[in-house]
């Protein structure tokens, strides 16, 4: 089979080194429009979950992710002039250039043949058995082919812009700072031993409010260093590594009524974008690989291989597209929130993905998270002490109320 993957981004590498793995007699070609080690961006966060999936399929490749990642366990919220810190899971973070000359590396010790600086057009698609449009959510191939394909963008609220720092965080950190014209915050993660990412978010009554709108770049990282000079410690804030610039964006969730179109199959942001709020962009596109690569091993047709890989992964995604929906109207109602003492307002924050919590009066769901959290640990421990002990107990504080 021969597969000419159009995009070099983490979905359409970790698809290539897959394919490769499966049978190294695949022809496998990965095009990228930009020239190699000019990757936008600065830093993509993953959980153990992913890590371990990713030992599952290709352990060396895996292994320096892993010793290429920084970690972290623990939130801490800045709101006004508080601190709360909070544990959590294990969280990891790796900076996209250096996540993908690991994939690009891995990719070439198996025969994967990648061009660089190659610009594929609709007019002209790569001749192959399979192409897979792995080109994020501008796909040119997938554009072409729209009205077949029921692309669906949906623009969202907020404005935001992705920054890096050289300010190094120890805990996944968000500040919420308010203005004259409403809040504005950011949510700031280390991607190596020298920087982290530092995303910025606000309402657009607060964009224009600040003249964010109107400022150049060196104004806007200006301002954006004062307000935030509480969490950045006198460390300077930067634009994309690769152009220098800094753009303010509104996000777009794209959807699509198919994924597929004869040998034309769309992976990663092609397919489907998740608000960057849930941080789960990258784990889903390489999770969408996976997927491809196995119904490819699976399926003896290319159409039963196509057609079973859109279906499982429509299914899997169904709960992170859902937790990014509820999570980026979160934000985008945040004075339903920020008025809370900040642990609880924290606390909330890592509900965000509830659909329960937005009809909820804030407070009330607190307390009802806080009561159900006591019954799951009496639960737990009344499962451990077993049928007899767990009796004693309730016979005890039955008789304490009498």
């Amino acid at each position: 089979m021969k597969v000419a993957c159009v995009g070099g981004g983490p979905a359409g590498l970790y698809l290539a080194i897959l394919l490769k793995l499966q049978d190294p007699s695949r022809d496998v070609t990965v095009h990228e429009r930009n020239s190699e080690g000019s990757a936008y961006g600065w830093g993509v966060t993953y959980w153990r979950g992913l890590l371990d999936r990713l030992h599952d399929h290709d352990p060396e490749s895996a292994r320096a992710i892993e010793q290429s990642s920084v970690r972290w366990n623990h939130g801490v919220a800045h709101v006004r002039d508080q601190v709360t810190r909070q544990p959590g899971d294990e969280g990891h973070g790796i900076g996209r250039h250096r996540l993908l000359g690991i994939l690009a590396g891995r990719a070439r010790s198996l025969g994967v043949r990648l061009e660089f600086e190659s610009e594929v057009t609709a007019a002209e698609p790569p001749q192959a058995d399979l192409v897979v449009a792995a080109d994020g959510v501008h796909s040119v191939l997938r554009t072409h082919h729209a009205d077949h394909f029921g692309v669906q963008l949906r623009e969202g609220r907020n404005h935001y812009v992705w920054l890096g720092t050289s300010k190094v965080f120890d805990a996944f950190t968000f500040a919420f700072v308010e203005t004259g014209h409403g809040w504005i915050w950011a949510y700031g993660y280390g991607c190596s031993g020298e920087h982290s990412t530092c995303v910025v978010e606000c309402s657009p009554e607060t964009f224009t409010g600040l003249g964010l709108d109107r400022a150049d770049e060196g104004e806007g990282l200006a301002l954006l260093e004062k307000l935030f000079a509480g969490i950045l410690d006198g460390h300077p804030l930067f634009g994309r590594s690769s152009t220098g610039g800094a753009p303010w964006l509104r996000f777009r969730t794209l959807t699509n009524r198919t994924w597929h179109r004869d040998n034309l199959v769309l992976l990663g942001d092609a397919a489907h974008t998740t608000h960057y709020s849930i941080g789960a962009g990258t784990t889903l596109a390489l999770e969408d690989a996976m997927c491809l690569a196995a119904a490819l091993r699976e399926h003896t047709t290319l159409p039963a291989a196509l057609a079973a890989y859109e279906r499982r992964r429509r299914s899997e995604l169904l709960s992170a597209q859902s937790a990014a929906r509820y999570s980026a109207q979160w934000y985008e109602n945040l004075p339903r929130y920020i008025e809370l003492p900040p642990h609880r307002m924290f606390a909330l924050l890592g509900q965000r993905h509830s659909p329960l919590l937005p009809y909820v009066p804030p407070q009330l769901y607190y307390g009802i998270d806080k009561a159900a959290g006591r019954l799951q640990i009496l639960r737990r421990l009344k499962h451990r002490l077993g049928p007899t002990a767990a009796r004693a107990l309730h016979a005890r504080s039955t008789a304490d109320r009498g």
